[in-house]
């Protein structure tokens, strides 16, 4: 499973294009990360990879996973996960239901739904909290369930948008160590935007240095 990024670039309206047209292929297992100052233009551009883009964006260039144009493919469709800053979890569901919410419909009947999510959270070092509020979960706990819902989906690729940045110090390496490893037992490729190098390095995977258009 590859992501290949090629010769793409957005704007807005009849404007210049935010970045130069970029070229990256990230094969699977790696974590491609993107840097840049902000307002640049690097969440957009995880949007427009994603099939996410806001009205008056347009992209250009091509986006193919493992070989497949991803172009008029909505972004339901596309198969590509999502993290952010923020561990979004649904605050009326517990944590079991918030995994479940995560499950393909191919996991039919409620043993088999609930064995997945229990599997999930012995992934995640977090047995048996089926049943507990996301509010009582601390920072890295949320993490690693929104991490592990978006698993669940069974995604072909990863769009991680400043993932790990709320998170103070010790806790931004464990969860980083986290994630990468999950996608890398996966074998799924991810497309990461950072400020952090430290997290670029750890990604061993290919870097670019996002620069406007002058």
């Amino acid at each position: 499973m590859t992501l290949e990024i090629i010769d793409l670039s957005v704007s807005f309206r009849d404007h210049l294009p935010l970045f130069p047209p970029l070229t990256l292929t990230i094969p699977q297992g790696e974590v491609g990360t993107i840097m840049g100052p902000s307002g640049i233009g690097k969440s957009t551009l995880l949007d427009a990879v994603g099939g996410h883009l806001a009205h008056g964006f347009a992209a250009s260039g091509q986006v193919r996973l493992n070989g497949r144009s991803l172009d008029g493919i909505p972004a339901e469709a596309r198969r590509i996960g999502l993290m952010f800053q923020d561990a979004v979890l649904f605050p009326h569901l517990s944590v079991g239901d918030n995994l479940a919410f995560g499950l393909g419909r191919h996991v039919r009947g409620r043993p088999a739904r609930a064995a997945a999510v229990a599997q999930a959270l012995d992934q995640a070092g977090l047995p048996g909290m089926e049943r507990r509020d996301p509010a009582t979960l601390s920072g890295g706990q949320r993490a690693r369930i929104a991490l592990m819902r978006t698993l669940l989906a069974e995604p072909l690729a990863l769009l991680l948008d400043e993932p790990f940045s709320k998170l103070d110090a010790a806790l931004r390496a464990e969860m980083r160590d986290f994630t990468y490893r999950h996608i890398r037992e996966r074998g799924i490729p991810a497309l990461m935007v950072t400020h952090d190098p430290q997290d670029a390095a750890a990604a061993l995977g290919p870097m670019i240095q996002l620069r406007g258009t002058d």
